[in-house]
């Protein structure tokens, strides 16, 4: 068994198994030991912000109190955090005996990170199942497959929607629309061949999200090919023109006109 298919499926059996189970993209909730935590059992808002923030900055080394606070809130003091720092252990670990560290949300001095070994997150897991499919997108075409569709299937829209206009989340917004992007367009040139309607679908999906996503137009028009459907293969090209045009005031790349060049060569 390949290293890269013991990642997978590793994954796959945290995904399922998981204590601790927490979405993003979409909207936020989170499952303890399998049952969907209710809102009135966060308390105040200011535990679900903290939360959130130490999952956006996740990847970092721990996080420095004041900063996060800093970054959190105008006005705020030790209590403030202490309080949404406890609410979150009291959600995490309800039966946790008292003077005993929290295993999640652990401490370094004043610095706090979330485990994530332990915490399964959509946005984390979909960005390492989009790993494992790139690695083995020109080798092994059924483990490629499998790792995007299951990135694919963790993906419920933007992330954290409802602290859209917060700085703090707006790196991570942007980095899995593009991860999410990119596994779309992925998918759909591995089943150009054997489900040409199945890629033409996926790519909707890309331009969903992002309709100047110029790949995503690409794959329609060799999808469209593949089916024998000329007419609407120039159709997408027609429309991304348009698109790129209004959006951007720009044309198609090189390669997007070369397929054009291509499709209509074709009698």
């Amino acid at each position: 068994m390949s290293d890269l298919l013991q990642q997978l499926q590793k994954l796959e059996t945290f995904q399922e198994n998981a204590i601790i189970r927490i979405q993003t993209l979409g909207g936020f909730n989170l499952w303890r030991n399998q049952q969907k935590i209710d809102t009135k059992e966060w308390g105040r808002d200011k535990t679900v912000q903290l939360l959130q923030y130490l999952i956006s900055y996740r990847q970092r080394n721990a996080l420095h109190k004041e900063k996060i606070m800093d970054h959190l809130w105008e006005d705020w003091n030790d209590r403030d955090f202490k309080v949404a720092l406890h609410g979150i252990n009291k959600v995490l670990e309800p039966n946790r005996l008292p003077r005993t560290e929290p295993i999640y949300i652990t401490r370094q001095g004043v610095s706090y990170q979330i485990e994530l070994e332990l915490v399964f997150i959509d946005t984390e897991a979909i960005e390492k199942y989009i790993i494992i499919g790139n690695q083995t997108f020109s080798t092994d075409y059924s483990l490629s497959k499998k790792a995007y569709e299951n990135a694919i299937g963790l993906y419920n829209g933007s992330y954290l929607p409802n602290r859209v206009f917060e700085d703090w989340t707006s790196e991570e917004r942007e980095k899995s629309q593009l991860l999410i992007l990119g596994a779309y367009i992925a998918l759909a040139e591995i089943l150009i061949n054997e489900n040409p309607l199945e890629s033409i679908r996926l790519a909707q999906k890309a331009l969903s999200i992002d309709n100047t996503w110029e790949d995503a137009y690409r794959i329609q028009m060799q999808a469209y090919i593949k089916k024998g459907n000329r007419p609407q293969a120039i159709k997408t090209y027609m429309k991304c023109e348009v698109i790129l045009e209004e959006e951007y005031g720009i044309s198609p790349l090189p390669e997007t006109k070369k397929l054009l060049k291509e499709i209509e060569s074709i009698s």
